[in-house]
């Protein structure tokens, strides 16, 4: 009878883990940018600079 190989199972579980865990980071991170996007569609809102602040070379 074969002897079980622990090392390959232990990897595989390692490596099944951290797919995982970068499934899981994706997520997180295309949920945090979902509501980011959102907010930078709204245009944004005209600055008048010359009229806002005084000209200091004239």
């Amino acid at each position: 009878m074969a002897k079980p190989n622990y090392s390959f199972e232990k990897r595989q579980r390692e490596l099944e883990k951290k797919k995982k865990k970068e499934e899981k980071n994706q997520r997180k991170l295309a949920k945090g940018s979902a509501p980011d996007t959102s907010a930078s569609e709204t245009p944004p809102e005209p600055t008048d600079t010359d009229a806002s602040t005084p000209n200091t070379l004239a």
